[in-house]
């Protein structure tokens, strides 16, 4: 089973509901917000840049990677417990300020383009419902 947490908001590449990460990150820049849960937040995502490794490709596509459009979105293992539970935290600060968002899962995520112990990165199918 993968998980995944979006927004209302569309992704301009991949042209799916965007993941709440966005969210966070503009939350945390952009909003004034109290000065306790903006030093969670940073923590909070300092620890995902630690603690999450970053993917090297989005698109199902051939190399030069760089030169196509990424398609592909993430997906957390349901065995990525710790991920998860520090991702509730950042979605409390995001629901206290009235960001809307939800859960998605799904045995089907697509066309693994990526993939380690906490995550995959895929394309989605054609008949997917993202």
């Amino acid at each position: 089973m993968y998980i995944r947490f979006i927004t209302g908001e569309i992704h301009n590449e991949s042209l799916l509901k965007a993941g709440v990460f966005q969210a966070a990150y503009r939350l945390r820049d952009k909003s004034r917000i109290p000065d306790h849960e903006k030093a969670r937040l940073r923590e909070l995502l300092k620890w995902f840049d630690a603690n999450l490794e970053k993917p090297n490709r989005f698109t199902n596509s051939k190399p030069p990677y760089y030169r196509k459009k990424h398609k592909a979105i993430s997906w957390f293992k349901d065995t990525a417990t710790e991920h998860i539970s520090k991702l509730r935290e950042i979605l409390a600060i995001l629901d206290n300020h009235d960001v809307h968002f939800e859960m998605i899962k799904t045995d089907r995520p697509g066309y693994i383009v990526y993939e380690y112990e906490h995550q995959v990165v895929a394309e989605p199918f054609s008949d997917s419902k993202v």
